[in-house]
């Protein structure tokens, strides 16, 4: 695979260059194997439609053909679930959940990480996904299976790190 680099310029970051070493959506560790990609949580619904929403110049332009966004403000109706199951970047901020190179969070990570970036926060990251399976244990404890209703704030979370729960 021929390395190509990556100049981002939105909102968030200017003049940002990365690399990406691998080919799209290919050798993940065999512990990270998220249930969605980028393209099917923008278009399924996620982060109130207001994630991203400035980044079509350095991701693919179909995964924003049918995407559920919203420029102008974070609308939760937008989201899958219909809830807001976010919390502000502040907050992600203040807790220590942001890598100075993703500055938009687990998802801007995910999706660079997709498109082939490999990076010294990887590691953390893919614990952070894998410590989201606790909400799926609790899904199946007290839902019936397929009964999207049921804690549909912690469904909504889980399609946040690219779990799909509509499954469970």
């Amino acid at each position: 695979m021929k390395k190509r680099r990556v100049v981002v310029n939105d909102l968030m970051q200017t003049g940002y260059v990365y690399t990406l070493t691998e080919p799209v959506g290919k050798n993940f560790p065999p512990d990270f194997n998220p249930e969605l990609t980028p393209k099917e949580m923008l278009r399924l619904g996620v982060f109130g439609g207001r994630y991203m929403t400035d980044c079509g110049n350095e991701f693919p332009s179909d995964w924003f053909e049918q995407a559920r966004l919203c420029p102008e403000r974070h609308d939760p109706d937008l989201n899958f679930f219909g809830v807001n199951a976010s919390q502000p970047l502040s907050e992600w901020r203040r807790k220590g959940w942001i890598y100075d190179e993703d500055p938009r969070g687990w998802f801007q990570w995910y999706c660079r990480y997709y498109m082939g970036r490999r990076c010294p926060d990887d590691e953390r990251q893919i614990r952070r996904w894998r410590a989201m399976y606790r909400h799926i244990a609790q899904i199946r404890a007290h839902c019936y299976p397929g009964d999207l209703h049921c804690r549909p704030r912690q469904r909504q979370a889980l399609l946040h790190w690219a779990y799909d729960s509509r499954k469970i």
